[in-house]
Parts: C-alpha cells; structure tokens; sequence
C-alpha cells in the first residue's frame, strides 16, 4: 500500500507542476528575453559591459536634459549692472578751452540725475540716447567717454549709480516666508537672499533650486548651491527664485529590496548607486546575474550616432563578475527608467522541492494512518 500511495502522490505532483503555475515576485530574466532572437524584435537588447559602458554614455540622455545649468561666479554680467529705473549722476571733466561742455570758469560739468529709460538707454546733451542698460557701471562710463570722444576728445566721465524700482527679487516658492525682497545692494548673492526670506523650507524632498532669469531657467541642487562657493552667484534686479522638489524618478520592481516608484537622490545615478537606493536584491530570490534597466527612447533619438537602433531598450547587466560590477559603477540611470530584478531560477527548484517534500511528508503520514 505504501508503494501505491507514493506512486499516487507522484502522479498528482506531476499533475500539479505541469497544469498549475508556481507563485513568484518577479519573472525569470529568460522569459523577459525569450523574443530577443527574433527578427522582428520589438526592443534591443543590449549587454553593459566595460567595454561598451563609455559608448552608451553617449548615448541620448532620457527624461531630462542630462544636466543641470546654472550660472557660474564670474560668467556673464554678475557683478552690478545697471537696469530700467536707475538714476545716472555724471560728472564730466574737460580740460580743453572752449569747451561744449565745460563753463568757462570751470573743467567740470555735472550733469543732473537721468532716469534709464525702459530701453535701456539715457540721454546726453550733444551725444543723444546711449543704452547702458545690462553693463556694469565701468562699462557704462567707458562707453559715455567714448560716445563724448567726438565732441570732447580730452573729456573723462565719473559715474554714480543710484539703484531703481527694479532693485528686487522674487521669492515665489519653496521658502520660509515667499515675497518680493528689495536688494540692498547690487552685491547680494543668492544665499542670502535665501536666509533672508526663511530659507529653504525643510520638508522639501531633494529640493532643487530655480533661478528664472532674462526668460532662462537655470537650476541646481540646494546641498550643491551650498557646498559649492562658485555656486553663490550675484542676484540681479527682476530675478525670480523658487525652491522645488527634485521630480525625477525611477522604477524598481522585481526581486528587489523594495518595489516602488524611487527619487533620484542626487543630479545623476549610476546603475549600481540605483541598486543600493532600492535597497540592494533579495538574497534568497534575485539573480545577479539579471538586472534589466527598461527604457524608452523618442524618435529623434534613433538618428543618434552612437545610438540605439529600436526606441525601446532593455540594457542587461550582470553583477556575478568584474566586468559587470565595474560598469554599473558608470552605467548612467536616466529618469523614467525602469529596473526590473528578475527572479533566480534556483528560487523555483527550491518551491518545486519544498512543494515535493510536503506531498512526499503527506503521504508518509497517509500511509502511516492507513497502515
């Protein structure tokens, strides 16, 4: 009876793994890819390795627009410039006789406040409208001297600035106390801007920085603003600043230590930063030798040279070697991508066996109580 009995259990397990399917977390990294050697394909595979990773770097960037811009200390007019509602004081200084511009007691004249018109520009007796609006004051009474060099070959401009309506900034978001904040001086750098309206409001994730400028967005993240000395640029009259949470994301799902939509903790990712901030692969479940980044990429992207040749991409990496370690340490993550942890395939021989040795275990205790 007891040879019966295990010839029935075996012909009901058999039953069993043949018609029914096996609970698991993630799918196997074989059936993901089982179409990979069709023709008609409808993604590209494509293996990471040292050898490769720096060509893929070039590839298209996903997402985003692959880095953040941000305006350094020293490039472009920082320093004080003169802006729309300035009032000018000039003194000129003309030494020649008979002069136009100097009384006849005197080598100076000094000419009455002038206001910047909203083009830019202000008036001077016998020369016209000279723009000077986005120059720095040097630039601006190297330019009048200039302009006066027809009339008054021998003159010099002195040149005193008195900051105008438009000498503020606007703290739109993302701050303790949002507003429009007069600038002091035309040395006011950004931070502290940032501390005078209650700096960044501490429950912002990842809080990225956007400095609205002349129609240009220029970006950066708050820990980099700070740690960064070049970073702290110059504010500049009409200046717009909010602070926001850093948005982009990747997925992770699989034999993973967590399944969710996760942020991009810092302004790029490497796959193997990716893994430890999903918290690393289930030990018992995930096959190293599985990791699948999922991508898409536009039709724009596909006349790239380096490129991928299909708009979606399954990059596979393999961590159970040198070669696949190293080149997670520089395959770059792009938002938008998906990391999928597939499944051991050692994780179903085990179920098949535990599942074995319960019907076995249940047999023996059937023939036991028959016996």
């Amino acid at each position: 009876m007891p040879s019966l009995l295990r010839i029935l259990v075996a012909c009901l397990l058999g039953a069993f793994l043949v018609g029914c399917t096996l609970p698991r977390g993630a799918a196997l990294q074989s059936e993901v890819l089982k179409a990979s050697s069709d023709a008609d394909l409808p993604f590209q595979v494509v293996e990471v390795t040292r050898f490769r990773v720096n060509d893929l770097a070039r590839w298209p960037t996903t997402g985003w627009s692959g880095s953040y811009h941000w305006p350094q200390a020293g490039r472009g007019p920082d320093s004080a410039v003169i802006r729309s509602g300035d009032r000018l004081g000039l003194a000129i200084w003309d030494s020649q006789e008979n002069s136009l511009l100097a009384a006849s007691d005197s080598s100076l004249t000094a000419v009455p406040q002038v206001t910047v018109s909203p083009e830019g520009s202000i008036f001077v007796p016998y020369v016209g409208d000279v723009p000077v609006s986005g120059m720095t004051p040097d630039a601006a009474r190297a330019r009048l001297q200039t302009a006066l060099g027809d009339i008054a070959p021998t003159a010099q401009v002195q040149l005193s600035v008195v900051q105008g309506r438009n000498n503020s900034v606007d703290l739109a978001a993302g701050v303790g106390a949002p507003g429009r904040y007069p600038l002091e001086s035309r040395n006011t750098r950004i931070l502290s801007i940032l501390a005078e309206a209650g700096g960044i409001n501490t429950s912002l994730r990842h809080p990225l920085v956007v400095l609205q400028r002349d129609g240009q967005r220029y970006e950066v993240r708050a820990e980099e603003l700070m740690r960064d000395p070049a970073r702290n640029v110059l504010v500049r009259g009409g200046d717009q600043i909010l602070v926001v949470e850093d948005d982009r994301t990747f997925n992770v799902l699989g034999a993973s230590g967590q399944q969710k939509v996760v942020a991009f903790s810092k302004e790029n990712m490497t796959a193997m930063e990716a893994l430890s901030e999903m918290g690393g692969l289930s030990a018992s479940r995930a096959d190293p030798k599985g990791i699948l980044v999922l991508r898409d990429y536009p039709p724009s992207a596909l006349n790239a040279r380096p490129g991928p040749a299909l708009p979606q991409v399954v990059f596979t990496i393999d961590l159970t070697d040198a070669d696949g370690l190293f080149a997670s340490r520089v395959f770059p993550i792009n938002p938008g991508d998906t990391i999928l942890a597939t499944e051991s395939p050692i994780t179903r021989v085990q179920t098949i066996l535990a599942l074995m040795g319960s019907m076995v275990g249940f047999g023996t205790s059937l023939g036991n109580v028959t016996n």
